[in-house]
Parts: structure tokens; sequence; C-alpha cells
């Protein structure tokens, strides 16, 4: 098939790809995961180690994921390829692109089916829905909406709709202007909810549990854990970044652009953990609830709070930006192979992207009612899909980014390219040769 012809398109701003980078990083593993992790791993102790090795880890494999974007100015299978052969290496080295597009596409099949979820509650507490039941009743309603596949698919259909419209318009038309939009609702929504928790008798107990260390909670099982998360966090490993990289200038400073978004990334989950917790200790909840702490056990504070039902819809609204925004950049890596490599259009390539993950993730929502009892591996297909990608294509994908990077690139130009001083050269070489990726090798193994 011939390919069409591109002009492969730039950010307008440094401070757009900002927005736009920080957006795909904020996601629900900032306002969904992050707390419940917290909540799970020690509390303060478990934040310290994770801002540690998100400086280790995550910022080094980000800076190198972009770096090659850039290099590469394509989709994320072309732009391995052309560097490989560009550095004389194994043409295997395409299978880096390969799994950041297909790991991209595998999330996004299921994290749209999360996204609904968002959208379905949303919609509840705004209704009034999820509050005409009793205490027990709103417990089962989690279990309820999973049961039931009709009203799955709807929210799921819905979501992946608003995704396409996105992700159809372009870089500046559909990613540019809904981080523009996106981003700053999601703060305000995050500082209307903290202002709120600081008026409730939990916030004071909240920011202890969040600040004031328990030292003889660390263990090795938080510190993988916070090691897991750094990783995951700033969607590393997905070609997300590699996709976005590619539409870079030269002129954009990558370390100072990932200190950033950083930044912004650990800013926010830290504010989700004090949007939530203040509700969770003033209701006498328990903060260790796991993953269900956002679908289950909150909405059990919601109903009984003053002004609860309105408060729980702004909480439900801020998740499902934060899942959109993630979710227009896991569909950006194939959309862009799609048009780069096909005859298709930006906006028949995102729609080709969109129908098969929605489909996908029809077999996903699937799992917890009809073919709950199908299950290979011992999985049944949405966690089999969390699994693949998170315990072992993520994990190989980043790690292979940053050892391409740090090793078989050209040392000296990546660290011109960089703009390294003396000391930031001997930082970055220790860093981007040994400290990042071994934590990639450790949570790996972990991870199996």
């Amino acid at each position: 098939m011939a390919k069409q012809s591109h002009t492969h398109a730039q950010w307008s701003s440094r401070t757009a790809f900002v927005l736009a980078a920080t957006g795909s990083a904020v996601g629900l593993g900032n306002i969904w995961k992050f707390p419940y992790m917290v909540g799970d791993s020690g509390g303060a102790v478990f934040v310290l180690v994770y801002l540690v090795c998100i400086a280790l880890i995550g910022l080094p494999i980000l800076v190198s994921e972009w770096l090659l974007g850039r290099r590469g100015q394509s989709n994320p299978i072309n732009t391995m390829q052309k560097l490989g052969r560009d550095s004389k290496l194994s043409p295997d080295w395409v299978l880096v692109g390969i799994a950041g597009v297909l790991g991209s596409f595998l999330i996004l099949s299921f994290y749209s089916v999360v996204g609904g979820w968002s959208l379905n509650y949303t919609w509840s507490t705004l209704t009034g829905d999820l509050g005409q039941s009793s205490g027990v009743s709103v417990g089962d309603y989690f279990t309820t909406l999973l049961g039931q596949p009709g009203t799955l698919l709807f929210w799921h259909t819905l979501f992946m709709l608003v995704t396409f419209g996105i992700v159809a318009g372009g870089v500046k038309g559909g990613l540019e202007r809904a981080a523009k939009w996106l981003m700053p609702l999601l703060i305000v929504a995050l500082v209307v909810l903290i202002g709120f928790g600081m008026s409730t008798s939990g916030f004071g107990q909240a920011a202890e549990f969040m600040f004031s260390p328990d030292w003889s909670k660390l263990n090795g099982g938080v510190i993988l854990a916070a090691l897991g998360h750094a990783f995951f966090t700033l969607s590393l490993g997905m070609g997300i970044m590699m996709a976005y990289g590619s539409y870079l200038g030269q002129e954009v400073d990558l370390i100072k652009t990932a200190r950033t978004v950083v930044i912004l990334d650990t800013v926010i989950a830290l504010g989700a953990g004090m949007a939530i917790f203040p509700v969770v200790f003033a209701n006498g909840l328990d903060p260790s609830a796991g993953p269900g702490l956002l679908f289950v056990t909150l909405p059990l504070a919601f109903i009984d709070m003053p002004w609860g039902l309105a408060f729980g819809t702004i909480f439900f609204a801020l998740l499902t930006v934060a899942a959109v925004t993630s979710a227009i950049s896991l569909l950006e890596p194939v959309t862009e192979f799609l048009e780069e490599r096909t005859p298709l259009s930006r906006v028949a390539s995102a729609f080709v992207a969109a129908l098969a993950t929605w489909a996908l993730g029809i077999a996903a929502l699937l799992a917890f009612n009809v073919w709950s009892g199908f299950q290979p591996f011992g999985f049944n297909v949405f966690d089999l899909l969390d699994a693949l990608t998170s315990k072992l294509m993520l994990p190989l994908t980043g790690l292979a980014a940053i050892v391409f990077t740090a090793w078989f690139l050209d040392s000296e130009g990546v660290k011109q390219e960089l703009g390294l001083g003396p000391k930031g050269r001997v930082l970055w070489h220790y860093v981007s040769r040994y400290v990042a990726p071994i934590g990639v090798v450790v949570v790996f193994f972990n991870s199996l």
C-alpha cells in the first residue's frame, strides 16, 4: 500500500507541549492509583521513595524517549527503524517502536473501560442516582455496574468517541487545544476539592499521613511499589512520549522541559492525595482500601456529606478529565503510525485506531460479566491486558529506550543536544547508563 505524503506537525510552543505531555502523564494513575498505593504502602514513606525514584528513573527515561522521537521526526516504529539504521545497528531495534505502539493500543482498550466507569459515576452523582440508595447499596453500586455489559458498553463507547474526536483534530487542533482546556480545568477542580478537604476534620490527619514518614514501614515491598509507580506514571514505554517528541523542534530544552512535566505530574498526584484522604479520614474510612478506594469507598462518604453529591460530581469529573488527557495520548502513537504509513488521512487514521481499540475494549468489559468464566493463563481478559502491558511490555520497552539512548547513540552528540555542562554530563552518564536501567530491571523481575 502506498504511503501518503505528510508534513510532520510541530507543537506551536513549549507551553503547549508541556501541557500535552503533563496531560498524558496525569491520568488515572495520579487520581486513582497513586492515592490507593499511598494508602496501601505506608503513607508518607512511600511518597518520599516515589519522589526519589521518579527523579532517578522516570526523568531520564522520559528525556530519552523525547530525544529519540525528536531525532526520528516520525512515529515510534519509523523512528527506531531510522535511528537503528543510522547507527549501523541490528534492524531488530524496530521492535522497540512496535512494542510501544502495540502497548498503547492494548492499554487504551481497557483504559477506556475504566474511563467509562468514571463517566458513569460523574453522571450518577450529577443526577443524584448514586445518592438515592442506602449506604449498603451504594457500596454495591460498582459491583452492580460491572455486571451490566450494555451499560458498560454505552459508557466505553462514549469515552472512545470523545477520545477519537480530540485526536482526529491533529496536533494543534486536537491535542494542543484539549490540553489547553482540560489541564487548567483539572487543576481548578483539584484546587476546589483540596479546599473542601481543608474544611473537614480529616485534613490534619491526611497531611500527617502523606508527609510525616513512619520509617518503620519502609521495606522492600514499599520501595518496589514506589519504583514501579514512578516508572508508569509518566507514560513511559508506551510509545507516547516518543510520538510526542517527534513533534518537537530543536529549540526545546529537553531536560528543563522534562523537569517541568515531572514536577507538575508529581504536584497533581500529591494534590489528589490531599483531596481524597481528608474525606477518607473525616468519615472514618480505611485509607488502605486498595483499588476500590475511589469507586467503592469514597461514594459512601459523598452521600453522607453536606453538599456531598456536588463535590462527588466535581471529583468524578476531575477523574474523567484526567482519564481523557491520558487516553488521547494513548491513541496518538497508533494514529500517527497509520497516518504516516498508509494513505489514510488524519481523521481516517484516528477513526481506524479508535475503532480497533473500541472493539478490543468490548472483550475487556465482557470479562466482568458474560465472559467472566474465560480465564486464559488464569486471568480474565481485562486483567490479562493489564498484566501483559504493565508487567512485561512497558518495562522492557522503557528499558530498551534508555539503553539505546545511553549506550548506542553518539554519546557526545546526545550530551550536546541535551545542553549538559561538565557536571551534568557526568550525572547523565551514570544515571542513564546504570541507575535507570538497573531500576527498570528490578521492577521488571519483581513484577514477574
